[in-house]
């Protein structure tokens, strides 16, 4: 089960890695000194699972010193392990005076990790359990008969997908690198973007099972401290026995458990993610998964799309006011045209609302329940494209929308105007650049249906007045969630509904960044003026 721990802790207190493992009990089981009591208790441990390679090999001067690797087949590279550790170990370091130092216990481990092992990362391991979550997590393990401390070989390697295309935030014009499964290519892609020594990586495990590795990104002198000490504390409460998406951690340290709106928002981009951190945000990048989570966030900035900022201010302005347009249509236009055909007929030309009960005149059901048939026919229609294959889900959503519609007009079962609205609701949810929101403009499209039904547009109204209120009281990390909005920053509204000129955006913004100098400009007009 998944629990936070309800211990209070102080919250002025830092929490860092090297903090949390002095707290932890010093009670891991040290490895024995003799070899065939370590390799059985691993054998134990593992149940001899098929995918453990045990190789004992004979090492020093006549083969007398024994000694063990230890790996995970499929997850150690094995081509490294033969050409660098097996071989140097077993046939080169015979040819050298080394040889004279590994017939010594007191100089023997020290001289093979810095004379035989040529390998890139090697670290000790005096216990068990660090022992064991090294090896099934890819490293290879060397222990040697007659001293209890080993080697953890950096060795991992397995089969993954390289950097593609993003295909959930497609662009015109921008990079076409995405990020994968791997951890460590995903902050390498970011590094190669933001070459500065201030982008610090902060690592954590989290998982009692799955031991996930967590890494925190964040340039030292532009995030707020209070901030990342915020997501430390939260992250070292979770109590899980495994991650296996950054949803699992998005949605055990997002503020409101309960709110449809997201608080932490996902990129599979790089160049997103990069510049989030230069505005002064933090990334959790998870192993394993290609969508990486940015906090804290605000609401404004899900209609915003790295796009934006690689095309003209104009163009990004104009197209940014039409998806939060898109955004008001998929929200409120169902409820509208349901509010005004039921109790609002005088705000109807004369024409149009003959037209329209024309087409009602031989549907048997009342408006209500029309919208509701075709919301949940489009919402059907709509997951079943997305759960068929790629190469007939685009098809099938498109025939079926197409063919469901025409066919219940036809029958007389839904009016025509009903399946016009309806579309175009469908259609515009499909605009915001981020899909988390359009979710939850679909989960509050129906609470807005069923208002108007009730109370037309007052009950609306109502409705639209309790969502600004919890808009209003939403925060992400301390950050109040509709800023700069409300509460209103006038010096911040340079890159909410529109964009101003590059030229223009000189700071960043004041929630959660300390440093706000972004860049500096000086008009080459004033120098040729004087």
């Amino acid at each position: 089960m998944v629990f936070f721990n309800k211990k209070k802790k102080d919250q002025s207190k830092s929490t860092t890695p090297s903090t949390i493992q002095e707290k932890e009990p010093n009670d891991k089981q040290t490895l024995k000194t003799n070899l065939h009591d370590n390799l059985q208790y691993i054998k134990d441990t593992l149940g001899e699972s098929s995918d453990i390679i045990i190789r004992e090999i004979c090492i020093g001067k006549g083969g007398k010193i024994k000694a063990g690797i230890i790996y995970t087949d499929g997850l150690s590279d094995t081509a490294s392990l033969q050409n660098f550790i097996l071989e140097t170990l077993m046939l080169d370091i015979k040819e050298t005076e080394l040889e004279e130092n590994l017939t010594t216990t007191t100089n023997l481990m020290n001289t093979l990790k810095d004379f035989a092992m040529t390998v890139g990362e090697i670290k000790d391991v005096m216990n068990y359990d660090d022992l064991l979550t090294a090896l099934i997590s890819g490293d290879a393990i060397f222990l040697v008969d007659g001293n209890s401390k080993g080697f953890i070989i950096g060795n991992r390697k397995w089969a993954e997908r390289g950097v593609t295309e993003p295909t959930a935030q497609t662009v015109v014009r921008g990079p076409r690198e995405g990020f994968s499964e791997n951890l460590r290519i995903n902050t390498a892609l970011i590094r190669r973007i933001i070459k500065d020594p201030n982008l610090w990586i902060e690592s954590k495990v989290i998982g009692k099972r799955s031991k996930t590795n967590i890494a925190i990104m964040y340039i030292k002198d532009v995030a707020d401290n209070s901030v990342i000490e915020e997501l430390r504390t939260r992250l070292d409460r979770i109590d899980i026995d495994g991650i296996l998406e950054s949803a699992y951690i998005e949605e055990l340290i997002q503020d409101s458990k309960y709110s449809p709106f997201p608080t932490v928002s996902n990129t599979e981009r790089p160049d997103s993610t990069a510049a989030a951190l230069l505005e002064g945000q933090i990334a959790i990048l998870i192993d394993g998964t290609p969508f990486v989570l940015i906090v804290p966030t605000l609401f404004t900035q899900f209609f915003q799309s790295v796009e934006d900022y690689y095309q003209r201010n104009e163009m990004a302005s104009l197209l940014r006011l039409l998806r939060f347009f898109a955004f008001g249509i998929s929200l409120l236009a169902p409820g509208l045209y349901l509010a005004i055909i039921t109790y609002h007929h005088e705000m109807l030309p004369a024409p149009l609302l003959i037209s329209l009960a024309a087409q009602r005149e031989s549907v048997p059901f009342p408006a209500f329940v029309e919208v509701v048939i075709m919301e949940i026919a489009f919402e059907i229609l709509r997951e079943a494209g997305l759960r068929m294959p790629r190469v007939i889900g685009a098809a099938m959503s498109i025939v079926g929308g197409f063919v469901v519609g025409t066919a219940a007009v036809e029958a007389g079962i839904i009016s025509a105007a009903m399946v016009i609205v309806v579309s175009l609701t469908a259609i515009s949810s499909f605009v915001a650049p981020s899909y988390d929101i359009a979710i939850a403009g679909r989960m509050l499209r129906f609470i807005f249906i069923v208002l108007a039904a009730m109370f037309g547009l007052y009950g609306m109204t109502i409705g639209l007045i309790a969502l600004i209120l919890h808009l209003c009281s939403l925060s992400s990390f301390g950050v109040p969630y509709m800023s700069p909005l409300a509460p209103f920053n006038s010096s911040a509204q340079k890159d909410v509904f529109i964009r101003l000129p590059r030229w223009k955006m000189t700071t960043r913004p004041s929630f959660f960044s300390k440093n706000k100098i972004k860049q500096r400009y000086e008009d080459p007009k004033s120098d040729n003026d004087k």
